[in-house]
């Protein structure tokens, strides 16, 4: 059997955050931010449901950290998101942020939307 190594995003892994910010690639987002396959982006937070929703038939789970603790997303903001086909899986941003990063190393189609610690 022969296996081809196959990447699905130019995306980079979280490397670093702390109170208000996020480190990826080397560069430091501040606030809320989206990494999609196009890289790091900022985002509007809970209210911003179209940055979401564009990766819909782009990524198949969207891991949203939720800051420092576990919360539950808006429930107009969960029903879009799973209306349009994304796969939605809320935890604390330090934990969202490891298991992104483990999964991006497999090649897996994902993205993340943080609310910073």
């Amino acid at each position: 059997m022969r296996l081809n190594e196959i990447t699905f995003t130019d995306a980079k892994p979280v490397e670093g955050y702390g109170p208000g910010f996020f480190r990826v690639g080397g560069e430091v987002v501040h606030g809320p931010m989206i990494i999609g396959p196009e890289g790091p982006q900022s985002w509007g937070g809970y209210s911003d449901a179209d940055a979401l929703l564009v990766l819909a038939g782009t990524v198949d789970v969207l891991f949203v950290g939720t800051g420092a603790e576990i919360a539950h997303l808006p429930s107009d903001l969960r029903a879009a998101l799973e209306e349009a086909g994304l796969g939605v899986e809320v935890m604390a941003s330090p934990a969202a942020c490891r298991t992104y990063n483990v999964l991006l190393s497999e090649g897996r189609r994902i993205a993340l939307a943080l609310i910073p610690v």
